[in-house]
């Protein structure tokens, strides 16, 4: 199976014109048996199938490197690291930081720091809305977050002043487009194609208006 994982892995990432080394094909397998073990026990992500796995997480979550500007990002919300970790894994050159306020997904995310020796990574178990950094981001990043005029308004103080909020979405979000215009820019939404997932996907990327 191992083998079906990898292709599954080179395959989708040729999608976004990602020539991934071998060695870091390795970190996202190492990476997607530590979401499978511990998922067991900490309820990680609803997809129990490892191969489903492989596209509705790990590709999915590589499908939004190609619009990644700058070098700093936090992955707010992290939950089992997605996309963060996907992404850290990617760009080992850039940081990534994992925030989440769920005590056992924190513990999660910095064994797989630990296990996988990813420098590139910190991880803070906070609450988006009180947390606070010196240094300022150039993409805030979500997967999943409840609404976009959430993400944006609880966590609008990481936000570089021209860097973005990356919101990973379902289905379009024409609501919720409309709602955070009346506070920031939406500066575009791509669509996404996942392989191996027939589910719709979107990129948001907002910035703050000046």
């Amino acid at each position: 199976m191992t083998q079906q994982y990898k292709q599954q892995i080179i395959s989708g990432a040729k999608n976004y014109n990602l020539t991934l080394e071998e060695n870091t094909i390795d970190l996202l397998l190492a990476y997607h048996q530590l979401l499978i073990k511990w998922n067991k026990a900490f309820n990680l992500t609803s997809v129990r199938d490892p191969l489903a796995m492989i596209s509705r997480h790990l590709i999915d979550s590589m499908s939004i490197a190609p619009y990644l500007k700058g070098q700093n990002f936090i992955d707010v919300g992290s939950g089992g690291g997605l996309p963060g970790i996907v992404l850290a894994i990617i760009f080992p050159e850039r940081n990534f930081d994992l925030l989440d306020s769920n005590g056992k997904k924190t513990r999660f995310l910095f064994q797989v720091k630990t296990e996988l020796k990813l420098s590139n990574i910190n991880v803070h178990h906070c609450r988006v809305e009180n947390y606070q950094s010196e240094t300022l981001y150039d993409g805030v990043l979500s997967r999943a977050f409840a609404t976009l005029l959430d993400m944006v308004s609880s966590s609008h103080q990481l936000l570089a002043k021209k860097g973005f909020f990356y919101a990973m979405k379902g289905i379009y979000p024409k609501q919720e487009l409309s709602d955070v215009e009346k506070n920031y820019k939406v500066v575009d939404c791509h669509s996404l194609i996942v392989a191996g997932d027939q589910a719709e996907r979107h990129l948001v990327l907002i910035s703050k208006k000046p």
